[in-house]
């Protein structure tokens, strides 16, 4: 896709503010906003992001465009859940962020993960008859709430009604995103 694309299309990045694996957040809002979208940092507070490489070397401050409490889901049109282990077993916990993807998985709207992101989406009990991918140390987290891990770059199921787009790392970060754009343009 070039140009405007997804012009119109809404998505939701949320993140907590320390953690986020550097690529995961900012190659995909860089490209979907680069297409036209519309992409919202939804942050736990309003102070900067701090993204880490490699889940430990200080990566870009990024600043949030909104807050978790601030944000209101039902206005957009997808849900990315960036990973880097850190962010992703803080945003677990986060009944905000759980909500979220419980709201999104009800609603009939996408939701793309990456690495450590679908943490988020086993909270929120979404996972269950799902085929997914996601960075291997959540095999068992997400076999245990009921979903089907596979060993592949990227994953969209389709299943029960709600588009789930999900990948293992940042090497995956294209396959990722090609799917990322099909599920919003798809998107009701």
């Amino acid at each position: 896709m070039a140009g405007n694309d997804l012009q119109g299309r809404k998505v939701l990045a949320v993140v907590t503010n320390y953690g986020v694996e550097q690529d995961e957040l900012v190659v995909p809002v860089d490209h979907l906003r680069g297409n036209g979208a519309d992409v919202d940092v939804a942050a736990v507070s309003r102070e900067p992001v701090q993204t880490l490489v490699g889940d430990k070397e200080p990566g870009r401050s990024v600043p949030p465009t909104t807050t978790l409490d601030d944000a209101d889901p039902a206005d957009y049109d997808l849900l990315l859940v960036p990973g880097g282990a850190l962010n992703a077993d803080h945003l677990r916990m986060d009944h905000r962020a759980v909500e979220t993807a419980r709201g999104f998985a009800a609603s009939g709207r996408p939701v793309a993960a990456i690495c450590h992101g679908p943490w988020a989406l086993v909270e929120a009990d979404v996972v269950r008859g799902k085929t997914l991918t996601s960075y291997p140390s959540l095999r068992t987290d997400i076999a245990n709430a009921g979903g089907r891990w596979v060993d592949r770059p990227v994953v969209a199921d389709g299943t029960g009604g709600w588009t789930l787009v999900t990948s293992r790392t940042p090497d995956d970060l294209d396959d990722f995103l090609r799917e990322v754009e099909a599920a919003l343009v798809t998107s009701p």
